[in-house]
C-alpha cells in the first residue's frame, strides 16, 4: 500500500526535526506531486508538527555540542532553507557562550600542546575558523593558550 505525502512526512518528522524546505525537498524526491506536498505541509504547520524555529534551535544545540561555532551553524541553517529572520532571532536569544565553545573545541583537538611556530599557530587558527568561530573568538582562545603555556 502506497503512503500518502502526509504519512511520509510524519514518518520523517518522527525521526528528527526538519525545516520546511528540507521536508518538501524530501517529499519531492519520493515523487509526490506538488499539490499533495502543499496539503501535507499546511496540515503539519497547522498542527505545529513542523516548525523552522524548533528545527533551528535543535540544529544549534546539536552543532554547538559537537564543537561548532555560530557561523558554521548559521550557514547550515541557511543552506537548509531557514529564513534569515529566524536565524537572526536565534542568534539574539541563544544562551550559548561561544568563547567557551571555541575553547572546548580547541582543547579537545590540541590539548595542552604548546604552539611550536607560526605554521602551527596558523593551523590552529584555521581549525577554529573552519569550525565556524569568529576571528575574535579564535584569537581570544589562541592568545589564552599562548599565555597559559
Amino acid at each position: 500500500m502506497k503512503q500518502t505525502a502526509l504519512q511520509c512526512a510524519v514518518g520523517l518528522l518522527a525521526r528528527r526535526e526538519h525545516s520546511e524546505h528540507e521536508l518538501a525537498q524530501k517529499l519531492r524526491q519520493r515523487e509526490f506531486n506538488e499539490q499533495e506536498i502543499d496539503d501535507a505541509m499546511s496540515i503539519l504547520l497547522e498542527k505545529n508538527y513542523l516548525s523552522d524555529e524548533r528545527y533551528a534551535e535543535s540544529v544549534c544545540r546539536y552543532r554547538a555540542s559537537r564543537g561548532y561555532g555560530w557561523r558554521y551553524i548559521a550557514n547550515e541553517l541557511q543552506q537548509k532553507g531557514v529564513c534569515s529572520t529566524i536565524i537572526h532571532d536565534l542568534r539574539k536569544n541563544c544562551e550559548i557562550d561561544w568563547y567557551l565553545q571555541a575553547e572546548l573545541a580547541y582543547n579537545k583537538r590540541f590539548g595542552i600542546k604548546t604552539i611550536s611556530d607560526q605554521k602551527d599557530k596558523a593551523k590552529r587558527i584555521r581549525f577554529l575558523q573552519y569550525r565556524g568561530f569568529s576571528h575574535e573568538e579564535t584569537m581570544t582562545v589562541i592568545n589564552a593558550s599562548e599565555q597559559a603555556y
